[in-house]
C-alpha cells in the first residue's frame, strides 16, 4: 500500500533572515508584520522545534519581543509549547494551509489518480506545483521497494532538477524561463542541468512531447519522467511524475501511465482537451 511518511530526508532550508548581530534601532525598524512572520520564519526542516532563545536568534528579534509574539502565537494556535518548553508550528497553520486552492483541496482530487499510477507502476509517485523558482510537493506516495528520494511533502526543490519542476518551468511564462535559464543553476550531481542552452533545449522538448524526463539530476540512481498538469483555463497548474532506478528505467512504459494520471487530474480540475493545449 502507498504511504506519506510524516518525515523523510530533504534538502536543508535556507536560514530565515535577521541574524543574530542585528542592532536594536535597525530591529526597531521592522514592521509588527515583519516581525510576527520572522517568528513562524524561524522553524524550518532543520529546526522544527525551537526553544524561546534560539527563535530570538533566529528571527533577529530581542528576547523579549520575542517572547511577546510567540505567547500571542501560542495563543492563537499557530505556536505550540511542549513539555520540554520547546515550541512547534501550531495545527491553526496546518488548518489554514488546507485552504490553500494548490494544497490540500488540489491533492485530495488528485490522490485516486496518484494511487492508480502507483499501483500501475509501485514506484515513487509525486505533485508538485511551482511556488516562484521552487517546486513544492504536495503529495508523495512510496513502496518500500522503491528508490530513495530526497522528498517528503512540503519540500522545495530547484525547477531544473527535477521531472516536476521542468515540467511546470517549460510551461511558465517565456521572460520568467529567461530569467531563470540564465541562472545560477544549483548542481546536485555531476549530471545535473547547469548550462542555460542546454536547459532551455529540455523545456523546449518538454513542451514538444508533453512529458518531461529527468535522469539522475538530484541523485546519480535515480530518473524521473513528469507531465503537466491543467486547470480549467488550460493554464498548467501543476506536475505528476514517477521516480523509478536509473538503471532499468523503462521510459517508454512510463510515459503512458504518467500522462493518463496528469489528464486525469487535470480533467477533474475541469480542463478539456478541445477548450486548451
Amino acid at each position: 500500500m502507498p504511504m506519506t511518511p510524516d518525515i523523510v530526508p530533504s534538502v536543508p532550508q535556507p536560514v530565515p533572515s535577521g541574524p543574530s548581530g542585528s542592532s536594536a534601532p535597525a530591529r526597531a525598524t521592522r514592521s509588527a508584520p515583519d516581525r510576527l512572520l520572522s517568528v513562524l520564519g524561524a522553524f524550518d526542516l532543520e529546526h522544527p522545534a525551537l526553544c524561546l532563545t534560539d527563535i530570538s536568534r533566529r528571527a533577529g528579534l530581542s528576547l523579549s519581543t520575542a517572547h511577546r509574539l510567540v505567547n500571542a502565537l501560542t495563543e492563537w494556535g499557530a505556536l505550540e509549547r511542549d513539555d520540554s518548553g520547546q515550541y512547534h508550528v501550531g495545527l491553526r497553520l496546518w488548518e489554514l494551509a488546507a485552504l490553500a486552492p494548490r494544497g490540500l483541496a488540489l491533492r485530495q482530487l488528485a490522490l485516486p489518480y496518484l494511487e492508480d499510477l502507483y499501483e500501475a507502476t509501485h514506484e515513487n509517485v509525486q505533485l508538485a506545483v511551482r511556488d516562484g523558482a521552487e517546486v513544492v510537493y504536495i503529495e508523495w506516495l512510496s513502496g518500500r521497494s522503491a528508490v530513495g528520494v530526497h522528498i517528503r511533502v512540503g519540500a522545495r526543490w530547484p525547477l531544473h532538477a527535477t521531472g516536476v519542476g521542468l515540467a511546470l518551468l517549460a510551461h511558465g511564462d517565456p521572460e520568467f524561463q529567461d530569467e531563470y535559464c540564465a541562472g545560477p543553476l544549483a548542481s546536485f550531481t555531476p549530471y545535473t542541468v547547469t548550462e542555460p542552452a542546454r536547459l532551455r533545449r529540455m523545456l523546449a522538448d518538454v513542451r514538444r512531447t508533453g512529458v518531461a524526463v529527468s535522469s539522475r539530476q538530484v541523485t546519480d540512481d535515480a530518473l524521473s519522467v513528469a507531465a503537466p498538469v491543467r486547470g480549467p483555463g488550460g493554464s498548467v497548474v501543476a506536475a505528476v511524475s514517477v521516480v523509478v532506478p536509473q538503471a532499468d528505467a523503462q521510459v517508454p512504459v512510463l510515459v503512458p501511465a504518467v500522462r493518463l494520471a496528469a489528464r486525469g487530474i487535470s480533467r477533474g480540475l475541469g480542463w478539456h482537451p478541445d477548450k486548451g493545449a
